[in-house]
């Protein structure tokens, strides 16, 4: 998978504009992507919050979903839909989390799913009319993951109205955590690890593909343009200055550590905008959009390559 997330976080009216079209396009053009995964947020109050309200703003309208995913389309993509809960007080969604069995007057892991599974149901019913080629059925909620049955009993209920393949993203370092990886169809991770670091964390994550027999790819992976995100690349707020080669060296190594482990199935990276900043701009960004940035390049290059590999083998294996 040669792909690239767009549109994050999904705020209300900022799918449907030009700019929108013109950086989806723009990203195409020049990334050889062949996936993009949709990704926007839902907001529950905060951690302990067991509502979430996902047809309120800011979260983005159905109508601005199915016109993106059209869009996608239109330009030869395969799309993946990531709807993601977040937290309105800026609480980690990693954080949700309540008493381990049900206790009265206190909120509850049972009301909790009962409104994610209403939340990832109705994406999964609008994944499957407009021809979704896989949906994301979670996002980096570690003290969710030990909840094994509720995720199986709500990975049963999707499958009852969408017929493409499911995975769960789950956070850095929590590969080996899941205990539920048979019930997928991919596992899938956010790969934010240190640019010293990738043999060590792929060895482990290695492991578990073996164990569980399933495609592998990273969900997310990138990281910003700033001094110091190579070592903490998962750290979006990291006080630094820009660093447009740090973010290219971590993209070269990235790269190069993963692709001699062939059960790498790709990169969903981490992320392209609805909203472009103009190129003559990227100079001074220290987000992790690449665009108009070195990393760009290597991104590029790494994706046409892979994609020119896979055509090849595709025609003579025909």
């Amino acid at each position: 998978m040669a792909g690239m997330t767009w549109g994050w976080t999904g705020i209300r009216g900022s799918w449907t504009s030009a700019s929108a079209q013109h950086s989806m396009k723009t990203m195409k053009q020049n990334l050889h992507v062949s996936w993009t995964t949709l990704a926007f947020g839902a907001l529950q109050a905060h951690a302990h919050a067991t509502e979430i309200p996902y047809w309120q703003a800011p979260t983005v309208t159905d109508e601005e979903v199915i016109q993106a995913v059209q869009q996608a389309k239109s330009l030869g993509l395969k799309v993946c839909l990531k709807p993601v809960v977040n937290c309105a007080d800026g609480t980690w969604r990693a954080h949700i989390n309540f008493f381990d069995i049900d206790v009265p007057c206190e909120p509850k892991w049972s009301e909790w799913f009962a409104s994610y599974t209403s939340f990832m149901l109705h994406y999964a019913r609008l994944a499957e009319a407009t021809g979704c080629d896989m949906l994301c059925i979670g996002c980096e909620m570690v003290q969710t993951d030990r909840r094994e049955a509720e995720w199986r009993q709500l990975i049963r209920q999707i499958r009852s109205v969408y017929k493409g393949p499911l995975t769960y993203n789950c956070d850095k370092y929590q590969e080996d955590q899941v205990k539920w990886w048979d019930a997928v169809d991919v596992i899938s991770s956010s790969g934010y690890y240190p640019i010293h670091d990738w043999e060590a964390q792929l060895d482990r994550i290695e492991a578990v593909v073996q164990k569980h027999e399933k495609p592998f790819l990273f969900m997310e992976a990138g990281c910003p343009s700033r001094t110091g995100s190579s070592l903490l690349p998962n750290d979006w707020e990291l006080a630094g200055e820009v660093n447009l080669q740090e973010q290219k060296a971590y993209y070269e190594e990235m790269f190069r550590h993963c692709e001699q482990r062939e059960w790498v199935g790709g990169f969903m990276l981490w992320d392209w905008p609805a909203e472009l900043y103009a190129a003559e701009e990227a100079a001074a960004d220290k987000d992790y959009n690449v665009y108009a940035k070195p990393a760009e390049e290597i991104v590029a290059t790494y994706y046409q390559r892979k994609l020119e590999k896979q055509s090849q083998s595709s025609e003579v294996n025909s």
